[in-house]
């Protein structure tokens, strides 16, 4: 069966990432933008998992440009911005597609998991999955969900699993 721990990612300074690095965890799989409307999320999504990373979550950022061009920056750009303007600790990969025929395997498999209100294609940037400690899709997100108000689905992902 596909879960997270299927795919492997570059993460933001160029190394190989086997994401079965976060089986066991409750994961929170982003794409984000550093000009976006939405960007100011960077601060919610950093303190889920300041909140929760010490009980098994974490937030796994996947920067795109798809989406009004609003991600133009390096991938070092866009490290030294999440770093410098929020604080961001979470782990943060390069630069891919979400959707079309370029989209990162990872994306095509959430999409295929849980649809949105455009089918399966993702809507804008800051649309959240939630995964749970199996590496399963638990729920979607749209880009106008806050991450405090996620909160409540990620405790009981984590109560799920006993670790509450």
């Amino acid at each position: 069966m596909t879960s997270l721990a299927s795919f492997t990612a570059t993460a933001i300074d160029g190394r190989a990432v086997d994401l079965s690095e976060h089986a066991d965890k409750v994961v929170l799989v982003v794409n984000t933008a550093s000009q976006c409307g939405f960007t100011p999320q960077y601060e919610g999504l950093q303190q889920l998992q300041a909140t929760y990373a010490d009980r098994g979550f974490t937030v796994l950022g996947f920067p795109c440009d798809q989406f009004g061009h609003q991600e133009p920056g390096t991938d070092d750009e866009i490290a030294t911005f999440c770093t410098g303007s929020f604080g961001v600790t979470f782990p943060m990969f390069a630069k891919i597609d979400v959707n079309g025929d370029d989209a990162h395997p990872l994306y095509q498999w959430l999409r295929e998991e849980r649809g949105g209100l455009l089918g399966d294609k993702i809507k804008w940037n800051f649309t959240k999955f939630l995964v749970g400690r199996d590496g399963q899709v638990i729920k979607r997100y749209a880009p106008t969900t806050e991450p405090a108000d996620i909160a409540g689905d990620l405790e009981k992902a984590l109560a799920a699993e006993g670790l509450a």
